[in-house]
């Protein structure tokens, strides 16, 4: 993910992630999420949460960020939940974005997600944007 998208995230600070629930069906949940400077998504989540249980059975994950403005980023790709030194990295990163969620991130049952994004692509569909997609694809 290029440093526009990065900073993109950064500024959006949520959205929409989806997993596969046991059945293959669609579950998602809106959240608060960051990227870090390698472009990786970071989110954190209850380890007893569906969609943890989801990625565990099945990595794959659909993003949806932004919005609300006209603008929105749709990626995809594989999480895992990150341990020891990639952890620490992540958290300080999310932790910087969200320093209200800092002391959460040392809580029993609390657990990182990073998303390696394997695809994304931007849209800007405000008038003054002309209406048409632009941006970054990687698939």
């Amino acid at each position: 993910m290029d440093q526009q998208l990065v900073e993109y995230v950064r500024a959006q600070g949520a959205g929409v992630v989806a997993t596969l629930g046991p059945d293959g069906s669609p579950q998602a949940a809106y959240l608060s999420l960051t990227a870090t400077d390698r472009g990786e998504l970071v989110l954190d989540a209850r380890e007893s949460s569906r969609k943890i249980a989801n990625l565990r059975r099945d990595p794959r994950i659909a993003v949806a960020v932004g919005g609300a403005d006209g603008t929105t980023l749709q990626c995809e790709g594989v999480a895992d939940l990150p341990e020891g030194r990639e952890r620490e990295r992540c958290a300080a990163e999310y932790a910087a974005r969200f320093p209200e969620f800092a002391g959460s991130l040392a809580q029993d049952g609390i657990v990182l997600v990073r998303v390696t994004v394997t695809w994304a692509r931007y849209g800007d569909y405000r008038p003054e944007a002309g209406r048409t997609p632009s941006g970054t694809s990687s698939r």
